[in-house]
């Protein structure tokens, strides 16, 4: 009976030992956006937002942290020389601030708003 409690005590301290360095692979950082911007043709408002940073995936959530939105993107090589930068970038225009992309250290997402990318690639072969 002392054999089986005790490899019960050891399991449960194994599973919260990989529980904890799991939690420790995840990077958050907290931004402040001053202002109403979309993402993915919905309206999110000014405040307070986390990024995480899932490094053993490669992927960056933006999190609300008044409400339940968040989204969730794939993070590809970016400037190597910005190891240390959190930024996300926005595409002003008409008034409108529409996430572009995000960047998470040297890694940043592919172009979000895909009507404006595509938009710039007809006006790049001058259509």
């Amino acid at each position: 009976m002392r054999f089986i409690l005790r490899k019960v005590i050891l399991a449960s301290a194994f599973g919260a030992a990989v529980a904890l360095a799991g939690n420790c692979a995840m990077a958050a950082t907290r931004v402040n956006v001053p202002f109403n911007f979309s993402v993915a043709g919905k309206t999110l408002p000014a405040g307070g937002y986390n990024l995480v940073h899932e490094a053993n995936s490669g992927f960056v959530t933006l999190q609300s942290i008044e409400s339940n939105d968040s989204y969730t993107w794939l993070l590809t090589p970016g400037p190597a020389e910005n190891d240390q930068k959190v930024a996300l970038r926005f595409d002003d225009s008409e008034g409108k601030h529409v996430l572009e992309s995000v960047q998470y250290g040297s890694k940043i997402t592919p172009r979000i708003d895909k009507k404006k990318s595509i938009e710039m690639e007809r006006d790049s072969r001058g259509q």
